[in-house]
């Protein structure tokens, strides 16, 4: 049999090795600070979220304007990183990120994140979207036992006009990320609330009208 060539037997592969570790050291630190960034994001989202519920706006505007931050930062970490960027737990932290700033927006009545400005996809705006149903449902019941029934109509329209918005979006779940599960979600709660206003309501109706008896008997 043939001798090998004298040049495979003095293979070199340390330039390579040199390379494959500084490739994977750069995209391993920016993939584990891209996830220490993620959960910090996910954090200052539902703080937000507590906030609106505690009726702190403002805190919960300052929290959104931090969570922003944060999400440039990811972005400026990851976002040439294809692979890591979608790997998801990104785009869990911007469906976060979402249903913060549409639930203060719509508890506050002022206009809705443009998806443009926000920088987030499809998927993760649309997913956000969908779980901000629940908090105003949550807003809504908060509402009803504090016996504020009016202007919680408002809020059963906006939670109408997502779950039309989701429902007519027929597209795989590989590019929505699971869109008709939330969707499925968004209904269900949309339902339940509706059945609780229309009691509440009746129920306030009920009381104003008795109250009126009550005063025209002198």
């Amino acid at each position: 049999m043939a001798e090998p060539p004298a040049s495979a037997n003095e293979l070199d592969l340390t330039p390579v090795e040199a390379w494959a570790r500084a490739e994977l050291d750069r995209r391993h630190a920016a993939r584990e600070q891209a996830l220490r960034w993620s959960r910090e994001l996910v954090r200052t989202s539902a703080t937000s979220i507590r906030a609106v519920h505690r009726r702190e706006f403002d805190r919960a505007a300052a929290l959104l304007d931090e969570g922003r931050a944060l999400r440039r930062q990811i972005v400026d970490a990851v976002g040439e990183l294809g692979d890591i960027y979608w790997a998801g737990y990104v785009q869990d932290a911007e469906k976060e990120l979402v249903e913060a700033t549409v639930t203060l927006a719509l508890v506050t009545g002022t206009t809705l994140p443009d998806p443009a400005t926000l920088g987030v996809a499809a998927g993760p705006f649309l997913n956000g979207l969908a779980e901000a149903v629940g908090e105003l449902r949550r807003y809504v019941l908060d509402r009803l036992r504090r016996g504020e029934v009016d202007g919680s109509e408002p809020l059963l329209s906006a939670m109408d006009e997502i779950y039309s918005l989701l429902v007519s979006l027929d597209y795989p779940d590989a590019l929505t990320g699971g869109l008709r599960r939330s969707t499925d979600a968004a209904r269900g709660i949309l339902e339940k609330t509706r059945g609780d206003l229309t009691v509440a309501q009746r129920q306030d109706a009920l009381a104003r009208a008795l109250a009126r008896a009550a005063e025209a008997r002198g």
